[in-house]
């Protein structure tokens, strides 16, 4: 079992800056891809960056250039620094680990983000 505790949400207003931790305990060697969604109010979950475990990284197009996304394999965190926030970022934020032979999926409990305008 994996367990990921989210932490770093919060307000902020549009043009300001939050970052995500997300701390990784159990079967840390069972990972592979790990990364970070989110979920606005009314809509689907979606993916905003992930980075595979040979350190490929992807990001939502809508966040290309303010979001950074990295993973520190000796604390077993991954994080993401969020600049120049819009109000369209706001939703709740989740951690995810996916098993690296894709037998599981682990999320985190969720971390609101808010940004007004």
């Amino acid at each position: 079992q994996v367990q990921l505790v989210e932490s770093g949400g919060g307000l902020v207003q549009a043009g300001g800056s939050l970052r995500l931790s997300c701390a990784v305990s159990g079967s840390i060697a069972s990972i592979g891809a790990m990364g970070w969604y989110r979920q606005a109010p009314g809509k689907q979950r979606e993916l905003v960056a992930d980075i595979k475990s040979g350190g490929w990284i992807n990001y939502n197009d809508s966040v290309k250039g303010r979001f950074t996304i990295s993973r520190d394999s000796n604390k077993n965190t991954v994080s993401l620094q969020m600049n120049s926030l819009k109000p369209e970022d706001t939703g709740v934020y989740y951690c995810n680990a996916k098993h690296k032979f894709y037998l599981a999926d682990y999320w985190g409990q969720g971390t609101q983000v808010t940004v007004s305008s």
